[in-house]
């Protein structure tokens, strides 16, 4: 068995529990214990076990002297990655998942849960603070926010996708028709096509739902109009700038995939696991030949909207940590990022706009 070099603070167990595991699986707690640290006693090791195992990274089997530690089928989904070091390698040294992984639809997202307790209960703490914000306002003082939060997450939204008109810019051509000088016909499209999305899926909340193939179409066909963008499921390979992730190239699979993701989305109980899973899935498919991520947005937020969750506008998320945290999960199949940005941007969305 490896030897894992003594000297370790509290912090680090957890780590080096993980790398010892990876190398040595079906491993007994006495047996962790030697080869990590041997001046870690033997209680300190199994409250640690017993908290990995809780987090859903490792799973054991068999009870007392029998039991074993091995990493869980999750492990990839939850374990912390240090995306500063992650990214200081080149795409080519990077070791990733490179193709498509069925199982996420099949397997693993459909028997785990996605957030932690703790998280849980932030986002539905602030889910009551939000309701009881909305019982406060009047109908016009409601639409008047949801007015402010569609033109800042349709600004965000196309800045993601490289669009360069500033906050205010956008919110010019939304309220006023007016473009900003120097900028593309296709940048204002893009940010009109966005409102009128978002407008689409507060008028119509229930709309998306059951979510379906279709609709998910329809959606993208807003979001694409008068754009140089092909409408419905892609027919060819497309390529992702930044990694060497090669997403299905099979208009067969790929409709088979985006109806696992909505069999699997409609099945969950959570919304905010639903919301989450549009919001990765969507993107890690790429089902159009263009405008996946703006439509994984807006399908997100019409799931919160339809069960009078509050939406969110993503406006002080970085667009290259969202783009990072994306690739890292199409990389990686590794959520805990994405799923901090997410939790983040309920908290801002919550205390900013309501």
């Amino acid at each position: 068995m490896a030897i894992f070099v003594s000297r370790i603070g509290n912090m680090e167990i957890e780590n080096l529990i993980l790398e010892f595991l990876k190398q040595n699986p079906e491993s007994s707690s006495e047996e962790i214990r030697q080869g990590i640290s041997e001046k870690k006693s033997i209680a300190t090791i199994k409250r640690v076990l017993s908290k990995l195992v809780a987090k859903e990274l490792i799973s054991s089997t068999g009870k007392g002297k029998a039991t074993r530690y091995k990493l869980s089928s999750y492990y990839n989904l939850f374990r912390e990655i240090d995306i500063q070091d992650y990214y200081e390698k080149e795409i080519d040294e990077r070791t990733i998942n490179e193709n498509f992984n069925f199982s996420l639809l099949t397997e693993i997202f459909p028997a785990t849960r996605l957030f932690t307790e703790d998280e849980l209960i932030r986002l539905t703490d602030l889910q009551k603070e939000f309701e009881k914000n909305i019982s406060e306002l009047s109908e016009f003082e409601i639409k008047k926010e949801f007015e402010r939060l569609a033109i800042d997450l349709s600004w965000k939204s196309s800045q993601i996708e490289g669009n360069t008109y500033s906050l205010l810019e956008t919110e010019r051509l939304l309220k006023e028709k007016e473009t900003a000088a120097g900028k593309s016909k296709e940048e204002a499209v893009m940010l009109l096509n966005h409102k009128e999305a978002i407008d689409f899926i507060i008028e119509n909340p229930d709309y998306l739902f059951p979510l379906s193939v279709s609709k998910i179409e329809d959606i993208h066909s807003i979001l694409t109009k008068e754009l140089a963008v092909d409408r419905n499921i892609r027919k060819r390979r497309v390529g992702i700038s930044g990694t060497n992730y090669r997403p299905i190239d099979n208009e067969f699979q790929i409709k088979e995939a985006l109806s696992l993701t909505c069999d699997l989305i409609n099945k969950k109980e959570n919304v905010f696991e639903q919301a989450f899973l549009a919001l990765i899935l969507i993107s890690y498919i790429q089902p159009f030949v263009d405008g996946n991520k703006r439509t994984a947005r807006i399908v997100s937020n019409a799931i919160l909207i339809n069960h009078k969750y509050c939406p969110i506008s993503f406006r002080t998320v970085d667009s290259v940590d969202y783009k990072k945290a994306m690739l890292l999960f199409y990389e990686q199949n590794n959520i805990t990022i994405f799923k901090r940005i997410f939790v983040e941007q309920y908290e801002f969305a919550v205390k900013t706009y309501f």
